[in-house]
């Protein structure tokens, strides 16, 4: 299985690199699933993996001036700030058994999977809808809607803390339409947003765990840079507005595989 798993890890750098979020929604599957990873731990791996892959992902764009940098810190430390205390006290404040009723006991694990899941599911609809028309150009001045885009900041940045994906299918139309962002742009700013949150949650994340296994974080993010290094050169050459749809498809029917086999698995476990 780790062969798929690392196959796997290539293809989530790759769709990162092609349409700049939507991928890293697939890393804690692929922990969880292919290398046997409990939940609350994969979540945090993926923050580290996803925050890895998405810094050297950003670097093709800081050259290609794609970065708006006042747009980073405006939506960046709100998120940066939520993930962080999310990891630090959110989630540990969770408990392992969380009581509905008397016959329903639900596990934080199960929660956790079932919530990403949702997530997913949203990010596929984000994914697959046809975007509205933007008349808005790389020459147009930049206006914010600042109390929006710190608010979407601080959402943002908890989902990122609770799921450990990189949240890019909620930043983009927000930094598009908030911040009148062109589309280049937004992947562009999208990816350092998305890098400086998922670290800092992972440093979060750290004080309260008991041991990292570096080795395979390190050895899975390098395989995920390679794939997002090969999705960014080849989205120059592919149409974003052809292969989003089709992921977004894929990663619907990985959202409703993953509800519907963790509520199939908790009904004839009970």
């Amino acid at each position: 299985m780790e062969i798929f798993g690392y196959a796997a890890a290539i293809l989530m750098g790759l769709a990162l690199g092609l349409i700049g979020g939507g991928g890293s929604i697939l890393t804690v599957p692929i922990l969880v699933y292919l290398f046997a990873i409990e939940p609350v731990l994969a979540t945090a791996y993926s923050l580290f993996i996803v925050g890895i892959t998405s810094l050297v992902g950003s670097f093709s764009h800081v050259r290609l001036g794609n970065i708006h940098w006042k747009t980073a810190l405006v939506f960046g430390l709100p998120s940066i700030v939520s993930v962080y205390l999310t990891r630090l006290y959110l989630v540990p404040f969770i408990p392992q058994e969380i009581t509905i009723s008397e016959d329903i006991v639900l596990s934080k694990p199960l929660v956790l999977l079932v919530f990403f899941a949702v997530i997913m599911v949203l990010a596929a609809y984000s994914m697959i809808r046809k975007p509205k028309a933007q008349p808005l150009n790389a020459d147009v001045a930049v206006q914010y809607n600042f109390p929006m885009i710190f608010l979407e900041g601080l959402v943002v940045g908890i989902i990122t803390g609770l799921v450990g994906a990189g949240g890019g299918f909620l930043i983009i139309p927000a930094l598009v339409i908030l911040a009148r962002l062109p589309m280049k742009q937004a992947v562009g700013t999208s990816l350092i947003i998305i890098a400086a949150k998922s670290l800092m949650g992972f440093v979060g994340d750290l004080q309260g765990m008991a041991a990292v296994d570096w080795y395979f974080l390190l050895r899975f993010s390098a395989i995920a840079v390679v794939g997002i290094l090969l999705g960014t050169r080849l989205s120059l050459v592919v149409p974003n507005e052809k292969l989003k749809p089709a992921f977004g498809w894929f990663v619907l029917v990985m959202g409703v595989y993953i509800i519907s086999k963790e509520l199939w698995s908790f009904i004839f476990q009970s």
